[in-house]
């Protein structure tokens, strides 16, 4: 079959449509797929720099309604022996040991707490910001926003309003796993659905808060619903307006199975380095209107993600000090920051430290 058009629509910028998007990613050779990427990465990030981030991921809390049977992280409100919220004092013992490593973020996310609402939220960004003026707070995710918003009686943007005056730098994607409600039903029954966490992020984009948008791929959803996930980030993304940072980067990551209660299910995780590659260049070549692709070498490791560097991503992420939902399903990988370096170099490319906002900065 001849995929010359498609390739040359794609080339132009323009958005695929779900049949093109879909015949791309189900039955095009994987070796022009990713070539296809590579150019489109040089139309959006011009030459061999690949990005890389220092932060910490604390977790607020791991108490959380949301039901997910993909996390072995969380636990229920009433289970006193596991159940914690982070103290003031045990982040700012977190948050210095970053900045000795040189970070400067944190990326703050929990569960959904029933009772912590908007003025928690307020009172611990402030205090953090307080004590920590130059550390970013990358915190929540849609899902947690709209929670939030949920038991404070509030919506959306009244609760993005507060906590953006509150610290709140930047959106993680979080949440997102898989944009339709069917699969989000089976996988995150008490978790908002995805219109909810697609209304969150239009918000957010509104008032010019940053984001980012994720996909966890490779549990019940079918291929066509993981083209439909990046379709749907694609059209909100669009809908963006002018001169908002809307989402900054995508990053697509594999389930792990690890003693979840979907692997109890049946549910398996079954890697294919290939199948990833495939779906980082479909990811480049669809969402036409994001800058930065980042492989996630914490669910795929070192060589697979190094691949990714020339099938579309140009981010390594972050080196991630302290990661506690991924890791207690089976996720093992570790970096820091000499060896993301060097992985990077190993690749051919050049590392270049940034931050949030992928601007470059240096390490002290």
């Amino acid at each position: 079959m001849n995929y010359d058009p498609v390739y040359a629509k794609a080339l132009r910028l323009e958005p695929l449509s779900r049949r093109e998007a879909e015949t791309l990613y189900e039955k095009a050779p994987l070796g022009e797929l990713c070539a296809l990427a590579w150019e489109l990465r040089q139309k959006h990030v011009p030459g061999r720099t690949v990005t890389w981030q220092i932060d910490r991921n604390v977790n607020v809390t791991n108490v959380c309604i949301s039901g997910c049977k993909f996390c072995n992280f969380h636990c229920k409100l009433h289970e006193t022996d596991r159940a914690y919220v982070t103290t003031i004092e045990q982040y700012a013992g977190k948050i210095e040991e970053m900045l000795a490593l040189g970070g400067d973020q944190l990326l703050l996310q929990g569960g959904l707490h029933p009772r912590l609402d908007i003025v928690f939220y307020e009172n611990l960004f402030r205090e953090l910001k307080r004590r920590y003026p130059s550390v970013r707070l990358h915190a929540l995710g849609a899902p947690e926003v709209a929670h939030i918003a949920r038991i404070s009686s509030l919506d959306d943007e009244t609760t993005l309003r507060r906590l953006m005056d509150a610290g709140l730098d930047s959106l993680p994607g979080a949440g997102a796993e898989i944009l339709d409600n069917a699969v989000r039903k089976r996988i995150s029954p008490g978790k908002p659905d995805a219109d909810r966490w697609i209304e969150v992020m239009h918000t957010a984009h509104r008032l010019g808060l940053p984001a980012s948008a994720t996909m966890m791929y490779g549990h019940v959803e079918t291929p066509a619903q993981r083209v439909e996930h990046l379709l749907r980030i694609r059209d909100l993304q669009a809908r963006c307006p002018e001169g908002k940072p809307g989402f900054l980067a995508f990053i697509p990551w594999i389930f792990r199975s690890t003693g979840t209660e979907l692997e109890r299910e049946g549910v398996v995780t079954h890697f294919s380095p290939l199948e990833y590659l495939r779906l980082v260049a479909l990811s480049r070549i669809v969402l036409y209107n994001i800058p930065n692709i980042q492989a996630s070498w914490l669910t795929v490791g070192k060589a697979t993600a190094q691949i990714a560097l020339h099938a579309g991503a140009n981010d390594m992420g972050s080196i991630m000090i302290e990661e506690n939902v991924v890791s207690s399903a089976g996720a093992s990988n570790a970096f820091d920051a000499e060896g993301i370096r060097q992985a990077i170099r190993e690749a051919g490319f050049e590392p270049r430290l940034r931050d949030q906002l992928y601007r470059f900065r240096d390490l002290r």
